[in-house]
């Protein structure tokens, strides 16, 4: 039988290029970690369903994006569609960390009419011994920028369930509290379709219901 979700989330992913973006998702998606990946061109994109209470699964569509410069205008398309975003930075690199304001700037000025729900990721924290950004300064931005803070690994398995299921957690509840509408033409947020049951108008907007199983 054909899996059902009650919604679907629309995500990005962004950051430096090396800070370790798509072996984060990949580990997601696929539970494995790969040893050499290559740079990502453009955009790739990837979908795992998650389920958030019992009953109440989201399908959540992960777009993959280039940090070299030369793709970010392919990359600038895909802000105003998504609802949710990981913003990564290497606990090794630095640099990667004073770069967040740049892509949180660089998204909000794309995102407009919409806002994205943004999650800060500190990765490779398996590497303890480089690091170069502490936790409590990683957290007081997250705190600055309204954000949640949280370290990852996906070589070591670390945390990486909790990051996308946190975020998708702050959604559905935003979503359910009216804060954030599915609208026709905006890709952040879809309806699926659950067959015979009646959704609450708490959390299917009147009129939005569609079928995309």
């Amino acid at each position: 039988m054909e899996t059902i979700w009650l919604y679907q989330f629309r995500l990005i992913v962004i950051g430096d290029s090396t800070v370790g973006k798509s072996c984060l998702i990949r580990r997601f998606t696929e539970g494995r970690f790969a040893q050499v990946s290559d740079p990502t061109v453009g955009v790739d994109f990837f979908s795992r369903l998650v389920e958030i209470e019992p009953g109440k699964r989201i399908k959540l569509q992960i777009w993959d994006t280039a940090g070299q410069e030369r793709f970010r205008s392919i990359t600038r398309a895909y802000y105003r569609n998504s609802v949710g975003g990981l913003l990564l930075f290497d606990i090794t690199n630095r640099r990667s960390f004073q770069n967040v304001h740049n892509w949180l700037e660089e998204a909000q000025s794309h995102v407009q009419p919409h806002n994205i729900v943004f999650l800060l990721v500190g990765h490779k924290c398996d590497l303890e011994a480089q690091r170069q950004v502490t936790q409590q300064e990683a957290e007081k931005m997250a705190g600055v920028y309204g954000m949640r803070y949280v370290e990852t690994s996906a070589r070591e398995s670390i945390n990486v369930e909790k990051a996308f299921v946190d975020l998708t957690r702050d959604i559905f509840e935003l979503v359910r509290s009216g804060d954030i509408k599915i609208q026709d033409g905006w890709e952040g947020v879809k309806s699926g379709f659950v067959p015979n049951t009646v959704h609450s108008s708490e959390e299917v907007t009147k009129g939005s219901r569609q079928c995309f199983c």
